[in-house]
């Protein structure tokens, strides 16, 4: 089974919060000096003071004071957001957050701290979007930063906008024809759109350039086996990935799937049982059900395809299959 994706979160909001501003000053407009702005400068200049000094209330009131003389400065929307997340004012930060962004489009820091909040808040798609939001922005300030485009064809990933991940990927690919990581994940696209030629290519490129890549070469093995063909080399580029990741449980299910395809379905049930004890996955249940339907033994098959439907109910394949087991005689 292919396996892509690794969940990365942020360790704390607060210190990202903290890093995020780092160069807050140089995105917000400057204060003019007139007279309107120089009285929002004076409160803004005292609610940095109370904030230095960890005095978040007085630094709240200074920035609403500062922002009734000049309420469309993003920069200052942003500061307050940030003492309403140290006071645990979710809300608040994110209404200020959504004002920062209205008045300065094109900064990066309200977005970033929004996807934060969202995700902080269990709002994975407001998150998701927010995310995107700041790294479009991101890449428009460093448009050569490999890193950005990375993170950003990840989200399109995730948010399943396959063609806008496809054409972030190529980008990189354009900035950096030796990425390795690019090419992988150019063939997992490809192998979405059901190209598994031009997917194969990719996956065969990431492994020249680092011969090493586990989630490639078990990629790349796992879907030989699911063609049914070049399993002996499918079955070595699996056994290295395992080598490298003994306890990847999507890597254990391409060695049980691959014993299954050659005929072997003692080793096979045995693999898969090892794979579903460190993967809880509907792939391996499915492929577990598989293995003990070609053994006969139609107890087990239902109830692995019962768990696979369980996590997940729109495999209408497997439906049918269940239901055909159910008229067998016996049942």
């Amino acid at each position: 089974m292919p396996s892509v994706f690794n969940n990365r979160s942020a360790a704390s909001l607060k210190v990202a919060v903290f890093c995020l501003f780092a160069g807050a000053l140089l995105s917000g407009r400057a204060l003019a000096l007139d007279k309107k702005a120089s009285r929002a400068l004076s409160h803004y200049i005292m609610a940095n003071f109370y904030d230095d000094l960890g005095q978040v209330d007085k630094a709240i009131r200074e920035y609403q004071r500062a922002l009734s003389a000049d309420s469309d400065n993003s920069l200052i929307h942003l500061k307050l957001a940030s003492s309403y997340i140290k006071n645990n004012e979710l809300d608040k930060a994110a209404a200020q957050l959504l004002l920062a962004v209205k008045f300065n489009p094109e900064a990066v820091e309200p977005h970033a701290i929004l996807a934060l909040l969202y995700s902080a808040q269990n709002k994975p798609d407001l998150a998701s979007r927010e995310y995107e939001a700041a790294l479009k922005n991101a890449s428009k300030l460093a448009p050569k930063n490999i890193d950005i485009y990375k993170t950003l064809g990840a989200v399109y990933l995730q948010q399943g906008k396959i063609k806008e991940a496809r054409d972030t990927y190529r980008l990189i690919l354009s900035l950096s024809p030796s990425d390795a990581e690019a090419h992988f994940y150019l063939a997992v696209i490809y192998d979405e759109l059901k190209d598994r030629g031009r997917a194969e290519g990719y996956l065969k490129k990431a492994l020249q350039l680092r011969p090493d890549y586990h989630e490639a070469l078990n990629y790349l093995g796992y879907l030989y086996v699911e063609e049914g063909r070049n399993l002996e080399a499918a079955e070595k580029m699996i056994s290295k990935a395992l080598e490298l990741e003994p306890d990847n449980g999507a890597y254990v299910d391409s060695l049980g799937w691959l014993y299954f395809k050659k005929g072997r379905l003692k080793e096979s049930v045995k693999t898969l049982n090892k794979a579903s004890a460190l993967l809880d996955d509907p792939v391996i249940y499915e492929h577990l059900g598989e293995v003990y339907f070609q053994l006969g033994d139609n107890k087990n098959a239902e109830l692995n395809w019962q768990r696979s439907l369980k996590l997940d109910p729109g495999q209408d394949k497997l439906k049918k299959k269940l239901e055909t087991l159910s008229r067998e005689p016996g049942k």
